[in-house]
């Protein structure tokens, strides 16, 4: 059995391969794939070789954590069935090449436990679940405290702020790309220089910009709390004086865990949160290698998704 996949041999160079995928156990369910998404933050960095060493790391790999397919071989002992519609966060079925994240490609075979069952009409949207499930995990902290300000409002910036008035808080968004600033539902988007608040208790980081916290914290409240919820591929610094006189804490948000996925899945079915809106460009698998650059040169994209439904 094999697949075609997209394959990162090195930084910025990119095809469209088959290549052998591993047989199924009882354990595992094969997922014939229909859409996957391109991440504008860890890919982007894997794409210009600026991806901080990680276990797995390397080139080739396939990269994808992003992905929505139809189960169409399911194990005895997988707990999916043969038609069922699952989000893939990714995939190690490869062989040499590195599944890094693995889930763009036509098929994969991956265990059942990874997959998460979703609701049949949720369609493309469901490959926004992931970034959704790292919003959700940077909120959930019980140590953390709810968002008074959001910084970035692309794809992880708006569902930080979805999921917040989900969770019954109004956060103000910050954005400097003007093709950025529209698309709020619910809460106000305004550039840093027309915010006159200078004490937010909390400040929720969406941006991945390292260069910021010296901004940030000249914002915050005496005793606030800044949650770097993005990905940073720079040292992360800032001055200590303006830190020490607001006795300012710093707060890191880490990848999501399946109690995340099961509370976005579970927003999305009763209506308290919509993924809608958040894709803006669309390509066939056939044309990864532009649609890839187009998600990370175009700043009008907020999130670029590859259809899979032709490709065999």
């Amino acid at each position: 059995m094999d697949a075609l996949a997209v394959v990162m041999e090195g930084p910025e160079r990119l095809t469209l391969s088959r290549l052998p995928i591993a047989p199924p156990t009882e354990d595992d369910a094969v997922v014939a794939m229909e859409w996957s998404g391109v991440s504008a933050g860890t890919e982007r960095l894997l794409w210009r070789g600026r991806m901080p060493k990680f276990p797995g790391m390397g080139y080739p790999l396939v990269p994808g954590y992003e992905s929505v397919g139809l189960v169409v071989e399911a194990g005895s002992r997988s707990g999916l069935r043969t038609g069922d519609r699952v989000f893939v966060p990714g995939a190690k079925c490869f062989g040499a090449v590195r599944g890094l994240f693995g889930g763009a490609a036509s098929r994969v075979t991956a265990p059942g436990a990874r997959l998460t069952v979703i609701e049949a009409d949720v369609g493309e949207d469901a490959v926004m679940l992931a970034l959704a499930a790292t919003a959700r995990h940077a909120l959930a902290d019980p140590k953390g405290r709810p968002p008074q300000l959001i910084v970035g409002h692309g794809a992880l910036g708006r569902l930080l702020a979805r999921i917040s008035l989900a969770l019954g808080d109004t956060p103000v968004v910050w954005e400097t790309n003007p093709t950025r600033l529209d698309g709020a539902e619910g809460y106000e988007v305004l550039h840093p220089d027309a915010d006159p608040r200078r004490a937010y208790d909390s400040i929720y980081d969406a941006s991945g910009d390292a260069g910021l916290l010296d901004t940030l914290i000249a914002r915050l409240a005496f005793g606030g709390e800044i949650t770097l919820a993005g990905f940073y591929s720079e040292p992360v610094a800032f001055a200590f004086p303006p830190a020490f006189m607001r006795e300012a804490r710093l707060r890191v948000a880490a990848e999501w865990k399946p109690e995340d996925m099961a509370a976005v899945v579970a927003l999305v079915a009763d209506g308290r949160l919509s993924l809608s809106g958040l894709i803006t460009h669309r390509a066939s698998a056939l044309d990864a290698g532009d649609a890839y650059r187009t998600a990370f040169d175009d700043p009008a994209c907020l999130k670029m998704i590859l259809d899979w439904r032709r490709c065999s």
